[in-house]
């Protein structure tokens, strides 16, 4: 798989091995990435929105769902404010998914920057 760059990566501050990524980094390069949001349904579809493209599988049963995740794309996780995606992005590391970022403030930074989203 080949890694898209990120100018904006950087070491999260609650898990060592997450690297968070901006969103406005994603939105450039979201047409090669694999987009996981994490939140609970009402949130994937309520006033926040989801980043189009997308796929939604919540935490909760990611550990269960880790074969629907992309392999041949970089995985980025979303959640609102970044700190369910960035557990999501260590999940999927220490299950030997090595390409994988949490995008960085989730979809309230996401909707501050004005970037679409899809209900």
């Amino acid at each position: 798989m080949k890694k898209v760059p990120f100018n904006s990566a950087r070491t999260n501050s609650s898990y060592q091995d997450v690297i968070d990524v901006s969103p406005e980094e994603v939105w450039e390069k979201k047409d090669h990435l694999c987009l996981i949001d994490v939140r609970s349904q009402e949130e994937f579809t309520g006033e926040l929105g989801h980043v189009p493209g997308s796929k939604w599988i919540v935490l909760d049963i990611l550990n269960d769902q880790l074969d629907q995740l992309a392999t041949n794309k970089p995985i980025v996780f979303i959640c609102r404010s970044g700190m369910r995606s960035a557990k999501a992005s260590q999940i999927a590391k220490d299950n030997g998914f090595e390409v994988t970022y949490n995008m960085a403030g989730g979809m309230l930074a996401w909707n501050s920057k004005k970037f679409k989203i899809e209900n």
